[in-house]
């Protein structure tokens, strides 16, 4: 048995939900929520298999609600906003399907079951090419304005550091310490949020039109 928990601010609106997915061999509704607050509450008393969300929620959004008990429960996430954003906002907060309101019966149940069975569930005209396309696209914007931010002489050991120069190479090409360059590049990891001189060099060659490497 799929235990549910539904959670809308429409008193109406869980009404019919409730009595769709009761309807249908399998999945029983065992709890509703009328806010945000309200929602992780019973997710925590209850522990049902998926809470059915609504992204717009007084108290706490949809999306906290989410963050806050994904690793509890699966979320499916309602919603009228047919936005790539909004789906890849969910997906990152923990969300396990995301379903518009004006989609049919069967995507709903569809997706309820999709995510009780540990899968994700977007539906029309979503896609997960789609979505990771927005997403990456996403992250690489992100990047390039904060690769905006860097002074000249981050700019620089930068440029040499996705050259191959060495601590010492780079001093000697730009007549400052080693010691100078290294604290440099532990700046331009600590600001572009990469963790290794790997990374740091993905990051700068994604992006080296914009920063004119």
């Amino acid at each position: 048995m799929i235990t549910i928990v539904l959670a809308d601010d429409h008193a109406i609106v869980r009404q019919g939900l409730r009595a769709l997915l009761s309807a249908q061999p399998g999945l029983q509704v065992i709890g509703e929520a009328g806010d945000g607050r309200e929602a992780v509450e019973l997710v925590q008393q209850l522990r049902p298999r998926v809470l059915l969300l609504d992204l717009m929620m007084p108290a706490l959004s949809g999306l906290e609600v989410t963050r806050q008990v994904a690793r509890l429960t699966r979320v499916v996430i309602l919603s009228m906003h047919a936005n790539e954003a909004y789906v890849a906002e969910a997906l990152r907060s923990g969300a396990a399907g995301y379903v518009l309101k004006d989609s049919t019966a069967d995507e709903l149940v569809c997706a309820v079951r999709a995510a009780a069975a540990g899968e994700r569930y977007l539906s029309s005209p979503f896609s997960e090419q789609s979505v990771e396309a927005y997403i990456e696209r996403a992250e690489l914007a992100q990047e390039e304005r904060l690769l905006q931010t860097l002074t000249p002489r981050e700019r620089e050991v930068l440029q040499l550091t996705v050259e191959g120069l060495s601590a010492a190479e780079a001093a000697a090409r730009l007549c400052i310490s080693p010691r100078t360059v290294e604290a440099h590049r532990s700046n331009l990891m600590h600001k572009l949020g990469v963790k290794s001189q790997a990374e740091l060099i993905r990051l700068a060659l994604q992006a080296g039109p914009e920063l004119g490497l």
